[in-house]
């Protein structure tokens, strides 16, 4: 999708955000947007903003900034949320089905093919319209529905491998893991990306610390 074929990791960061915000002005009906503009959103610079864009393509003009429908929908091929990936949830504790229920894959572009857990409680429960399976029975289950391509695993840390391979019976290509688990021994076969809830908000406390001291020392 690039034109110059390596993109760094931080513009590829910034793309979602982006996203978010391009889609609240379709949403609301905003036409045009500015470089600026689209700046004090994201708080970059204006270059910034061309810069991270021409990473991609000639997406605005001079004089007349961006079609915001146009670039909503660039973004949207870019970051490949209008491939309607399949997706299938291994755990669904609280994580899992609060994600299922709540979460609006479908609404964002993804099609949630299957969920599986080894509570017997939670088997034959639906969340989110999908009916929850015994991982025992993944064979039988996945040999009726389209190959998925993201896995969600939303399992307790200690059984992150064991449901990892369960999503690589299901063929999965990539896996989203709310776990703190290991899953290095998948990452030859499988993209991994890790979601660690806890760093999220360390990193908020720091920032929350840092400001009290520089209001502490302003005084």
């Amino acid at each position: 999708m690039s034109r110059h074929g390596f993109v760094s990791m931080a513009v590829i960061r910034r793309l979602p955000r982006y996203y978010r915000y391009l889609h609240e002005m379709y949403l609301s009906g905003i036409k045009q947007i500015s470089s600026r503009d689209l700046a004090d959103c994201m708080k970059l610079t204006p270059s910034q903003v061309r810069q991270d864009f021409n990473c991609f393509g000639d997406f605005g003009q001079q004089g007349c900034g961006y079609d915001v429908v146009q670039l909503h929908d660039e973004i949207t091929k870019i970051l490949g949320l209008d491939q309607n990936y399949g997706i299938v949830v291994v755990g669904v504790g609280r994580i899992g089905s609060s994600l299922l229920d709540n979460f609006g894959f479908e609404r964002r572009g993804f099609r949630v093919l299957a969920a599986f857990d080894t509570d017997p409680a939670v088997i034959g429960k639906t969340y989110g319209g999908v009916t929850v399976s015994d991982p025992a029975n993944v064979s039988e289950v996945m040999a009726h529905l389209p190959k998925p391509d993201i896995g969600v695993l939303t399992v307790p840390t200690e059984s992150a491998t064991a449901g990892a391979e369960i999503l690589r019976k299901c063929g999965v290509k990539a896996i989203w893991n709310f776990t703190k688990g290991d899953l290095a021994r998948f990452e030859a076969s499988t993209l991994v990306q890790n979601v660690h809830l806890s760093d999220s908000l360390s990193t908020l406390c720091y920032r929350l610390t840092d400001l009290e001291n520089r209001i502490y020392d302003a005084r």
